[in-house]
């Protein structure tokens, strides 16, 4: 394995979710679909991935290897307990007003 130059991306619509994909493909090989659920990308930033490298919530060979094969990689917010979503729901609608 190498290294990638790689751009994320994070989702306008969903707290936590980013897209990964190699800077010189850009969004190229990312599915319609995707990027239609996934909403307008805003860039987060451009980094040099390698297998040593440590992610938040994934490891860097994964990352490349999915970045290889299909040309992107979609990390997904963590997951929440009914509990904390109710709660976080609950706290979406106060901020609202």
């Amino acid at each position: 394995m190498s290294k990638l130059l790689c751009d994320i991306y994070r989702s306008p619509r969903e707290q936590e979710m980013y897209l990964y994909v190699q800077k010189q493909e850009g969004l190229a090989r990312v599915p319609d679909k995707l990027q239609e659920l996934f909403g307008e990308p805003v860039h987060v930033t451009t980094l040099i991935l390698t297998p040593e490298r440590t992610l938040a919530r994934a490891e860097a060979e994964t990352v490349i290897k999915q970045l290889q094969e299909q040309g992107f990689y979609l990390q997904m917010p963590p997951v929440v307990d009914d509990e904390m979503r109710a709660i976080a729901a609950q706290n979406s609608k106060l901020s609202r007003g």
